[in-house]
């Protein structure tokens, strides 16, 4: 193929969900009351979490990590989509599109990752409970943490660069809501067949090892459960397990769908939705789940605002 033809593109046109325009208006009011919900939940949780001594344990650690991945994920696809929604012109420059691929792919492995992290404290909590502060020590939890960070930061950085290797020749749109490493792939104008491995390849390292651990510390955290002898003390571990584990069904559900199926790709549609679901809802549904299901997340919250409702009232006399 000559160089002519392997001409880079210097913007896409991303098409998003529809191309009807009162559909786009209810798309962006919807979207936008979600993302500020999502931004004023994830933030209460990092700052509830700061300000509550009871709260100062490695599980709060993880969850104040997982709010801030959420943030980010949500604020690196939401506010392009928002001003796409609006906008006559959809595009978005060559740069700008893989920096969005790359904090997208990169805070998306972040979770998985700290998924399993927050599924070992839980291991740890239920399982061996007397030596809890111990194990998960200051040091190892900041060690935990950061190799989350890294480790989906570094795939991303290797997808991404190889990713954008690929010539796009003249294809310039892309089917998707944003620039997602699959959608970006499909313009090439080569084989790609390489980059699906690597995608697979990359998929089941940073998604099944993460899952498997999960479910390796859930097999054990169940298996100890069923050995507590009263019916209180085996809600009261369950209970300590719950709103994670809703957590990574969701999560890990959603994106072993989208990315690991040997046999079968899902449609374009399917993947713009659970894009959505991903950047849209998880980080909203998150703080929420951690807050309605976890005694003492409710707990900090009521008496934070009873300091506020005391402190408002000394104010107003």
């Amino acid at each position: 193929m000559g160089a002519d033809n392997q001409t880079w593109v210097r913007e896409f046109i991303l098409l998003g969900l529809s191309s009807d325009w009162d559909t786009q208006v209810t798309l962006f009011v919807l979207f936008s009351v979600t993302y500020l919900l999502t931004l004023l939940g994830n933030v209460l949780i990092v700052l509830l979490i700061r300000l509550d001594s009871r709260l100062h344990t490695p599980m709060y650690f993880f969850l104040t990590n997982l709010s801030l991945v959420d943030v980010s994920y949500a604020t690196s696809i939401v506010p392009q989509m928002l001003v796409h929604f609006l906008a006559g012109h959809k595009g978005i420059p060559y740069v700008s599109c893989a920096a969005q691929l790359f904090f997208s792919l990169g805070l998306g492995g972040i979770e998985f990752v700290l998924l399993a992290v927050m599924a070992y404290d839980r291991y740890v909590a239920v399982c061996d409970p007397l030596r809890y502060s111990v194990i998960l020590h200051g040091g190892l939890c900041a060690r935990l943490a950061v190799t989350s960070w890294v480790s989906g930061s570094v795939n991303s950085l290797l997808q991404t660069t190889i990713t954008f290797q690929l010539p796009m020749c003249t294809n310039k749109y892309i089917d998707h809501i944003s620039c997602e490493i699959l959608a970006v792939v499909r313009l090439a104008c080569v084989d790609t067949s390489s980059n699906e491995v690597a995608i697979m390849v990359s998929s089941i390292v940073l998604l099944m090892t993460p899952f498997c651990l999960v479910l390796l510390s859930y097999i054990r955290i169940v298996s100890t459960i069923l050995k507590i002898q009263s019916t209180e003390g085996r809600k009261k571990a369950f209970r300590t397990c719950a709103s994670h584990l809703t957590v990574v069904v969701l999560c890990y559900g959603m994106t072993i769908f989208t990315y690991i199926q040997p046999n079968s790709s899902p449609s374009v549609l399917q993947e713009k939705l659970i894009s959505v679901f991903c950047a849209i809802l998880m980080p909203v549904l998150n703080p929420m789940i951690y807050s309605l299901r976890n005694k003492e997340v409710k707990g900090a919250w009521q008496k934070l605002l009873g300091q506020l409702s005391g402190l408002m009232s000394k104010l107003a006399t």
